[in-house]
């Protein structure tokens, strides 16, 4: 698996691939941590595509990997929507590790094992993963795919170019504390919003030229009354703030052209709140036609010369 740092419908051509590499800028979604309100990227495929801007490669964080695989595998909006409101619902964190429970009270007696612990026991998730992906490989998704996690031995981003997706998704969605880290060639991964949670440097390093970065606030909490809540906060502020400042960096350090596209959202979204995916899409769909005209002049912008003529 390159870690540099369901059949699926087959590649474009290469040789028209090629062609269109060299008379249109590249475009990267990138699709950032959020669990559910990632669903909003959905409504962003929607607008692009009714605007007639195909996308080059898409780059997928934490909730946004699912989003990013179905799309890099060429599922279309309404379908993606479905198999996902299947695939995400509070089912799959209802059975406990009643094993981990057991060591984080008694880690002597237990033998704690970082690579067994997660609170929550992982096998409904990767049963719907499979059924939803199945053997299907990174390197061979219809649109370029990359997939981040982080590294738990030393918090490095690690970037998934190739390997099985389900792979990817379990790793770059392994929530600390609730399910345990991910092992791939050799390395233990956790959820990747913990080294960035909207991995805009991904689609710089791959070659795009024109990026829409989607991202999410993560919520704070109204009230702290039990230590889940408590923890859930401590993960807010920190992930909120370091999705700050690593997009404002991103944005200035590179020469690619970022457009940021944030939907706001009137009601409250929880983590397991599919029945709000269509209005969590429409949303999203809000916010992208907000920025098309921006989009479009980024795209006039870094069009080739030899179009402009």
């Amino acid at each position: 698996m390159n870690t540099d740092a369901s059949p699926m419908p087959a590649a474009p051509d290469s040789g028209a691939a090629a062609a269109q590499e060299h008379t249109q800028p590249r475009v990267a979604l990138v699709i950032g941590s959020g669990s559910v309100k990632c669903a909003a990227a959905i409504g962003i495929q929607r607008a692009l595509a009714r605007a007639g801007i195909g996308l080059d490669m898409v780059v997928g964080c934490s909730g946004g990997a699912i989003y990013a695989s179905l799309m890099a595998a060429g599922h279309p909006p309404e379908e993606s929507a479905e198999i996902t409101q299947r695939l995400w619902t509070r089912e799959i964190t209802q059975r406990r590790n009643r094993r981990a429970l057991l060591q984080a009270l008694a880690p002597r007696w237990m033998k704690f094992r970082v690579e067994q612990f997660g609170l929550r026991d992982d096998r409904i998730l990767m049963t719907r993963l499979e059924e939803a992906f199945g053997a299907a490989r990174i390197e061979d998704m219809a649109i370029p795919l990359h997939i981040t996690a982080t590294d738990f031995a030393n918090g490095e981003m690690v970037v998934l170019s190739s390997g099985r997706v389900t792979d990817g998704i379990r790793a770059s969605a392994a929530l600390p504390f609730a399910f345990s880290p991910w092992k791939v060639d050799g390395r233990l991964l956790v959820d990747g919003f913990l080294s960035d949670p909207m991995p805009v440097s991904v689609a710089v390093k791959h070659g795009a030229s024109v990026i829409v970065a989607v991202g999410f606030e993560s919520p704070y909490q109204e009230s702290l009354t039990s230590a889940g809540r408590f923890a859930f906060q401590l993960s807010s502020i920190m992930s909120n703030n370091l999705l700050k400042s690593r997009f404002a960096f991103q944005s200035l350090a590179h020469h690619s052209e970022v457009l940021a596209v944030m939907p706001e959202f009137k009601q409250r979204i929880r983590l397991f709140d599919t029945a709000k995916v269509p209005y969590i899409i429409e949303e999203g769909e809000r916010a992208a036609q907000e920025q098309m005209p921006y989009l479009k002049q980024l795209l006039a912008r870094n069009a080739p010369a030899s179009l402009e003529a």
